[in-house]
């Protein structure tokens, strides 16, 4: 039996990873700074909390790394920990390289310290190509990041990189395109949008506040994802792979799609409101997976309209049971 340590096991992409780690039969151990106070709600609603070794772990403290990884004996590691928002890395862009650049390479010196043949997998992110016209990224598309979440993360893919090379460890890194679920925390414009179309849906007479609806991202389902990130440490050799469904839409678009779900004008319920601009955006974020579906043979299913469709079903459940008083 395969163990695996999830370093950041509580978020959406962490939570959906150890559900599909355990029904490969792999015994999972999942960090969080403090495993104790930690609600782990995304685990939770997956029904797997009971089945997730958890532990406390800083992965911004070499010591404590180094510790999880003789306790715990892991197969594979993934590193899904750190500040996830490119909005709030602005306003603690501090916070956002310790936790993800830092966090990363203590991951990778333990590993090596160790000396355990260990497959490691570091969570990248398409932020770091910047904006890159109407061209769509791959692999070998130059790093130009335009936020302090996206230098970190840049920071993190070199790191591992280079420690592929220098020392010979099994290290890669996924640059994944955006990825949404239920399970994504309302912070995130997805599930902002989403969450308050659906209490419109219901009788609210709230307005939809947005900042730039003109950009374009290729958006995905995140359970999909995180079986490319699976597939990437069951390689012989280790290498890095652009994640991404290939299409791309503008944030009005999405929009469009969501209040239509509900048989709304979204015109009618969006503001825009420009305290919500971020100090640099990208324009167009497009992801090129041929890499991905010829090596890994990993290819997204779920485009823009279905995760839309996915994540109001899901939302609108959520609606229900609030308004009957129901918990989960």
């Amino acid at each position: 039996m395969k163990k695996a340590l999830i370093c950041g096991v509580s978020g959406q992409d962490g939570a959906y990873l150890a559900q599909l780690l355990l029904n490969r039969g792999y015994t999972v151990y999942g960090t969080s700074r403090d495993a104790q106070m930690s609600s782990f709600q995304n685990l939770v609603r997956l029904g797997i909390r009971d089945q997730i070794k958890l532990e406390s772990v800083s992965i911004t403290d070499f010591r404590s790394v180094l510790q999880i990884l003789y306790k715990t004996e892991p197969d594979e590691v993934y590193n899904l920990a750190g500040q996830s928002s490119v909005s709030l890395s602005f306003d603690q862009p501090v916070e956002t390289l310790e936790s993800i650049s830092i966090g990363t390479l203590n991951l990778l010196e333990a590993i090596r310290f160790t000396g355990a043949k260990i497959k490691f997998y570091n969570a990248g992110s398409s932020e770091c190509f910047g904006d890159i016209g109407e061209a769509a990224a791959d692999e070998m598309t130059p790093f130009r990041p335009r936020s302090p979440y996206a230098v970190a993360k840049s920071a993190a893919f070199w790191q591992v990189s280079n420690y592929r090379e220098a020392y010979g460890l099994f290290a890669c890194s996924g640059i994944l395109f955006n990825h949404e679920s239920p399970l994504r925390p309302q912070r995130f414009v997805t599930q902002k949008i989403v969450a308050t179309a659906c209490r419109i849906a219901r009788g609210s007479t709230e307005k939809l506040y947005l900042g730039n609806i003109d950009i374009k991202r290729d958006w995905g389902w995140a359970p999909e994802y995180v079986e490319a990130m699976y597939l990437m440490l069951q390689q012989d050799e280790a290498d890095d792979f652009a994640i991404a469904t290939g299409e791309s839409y503008k944030l009005e678009d999405f929009v469009a799609e969501t209040f239509a779900y509900i048989g709304l004008d979204w015109q009618d319920r969006v503001v825009s409101d420009a305290s919500l601009l971020r100090p640099t955006d990208l324009t167009v974020s497009w992801g090129n997976p041929a890499k991905a579906k010829e090596k890994l043979g990993w290819q997204a299913q779920y485009k823009m309209p279905d995760v839309v469709r996915m994540m109001m079903e899901d939302r609108m459940k959520i609606e229900d049971r609030i308004m009957s008083n129901t918990s989960w």
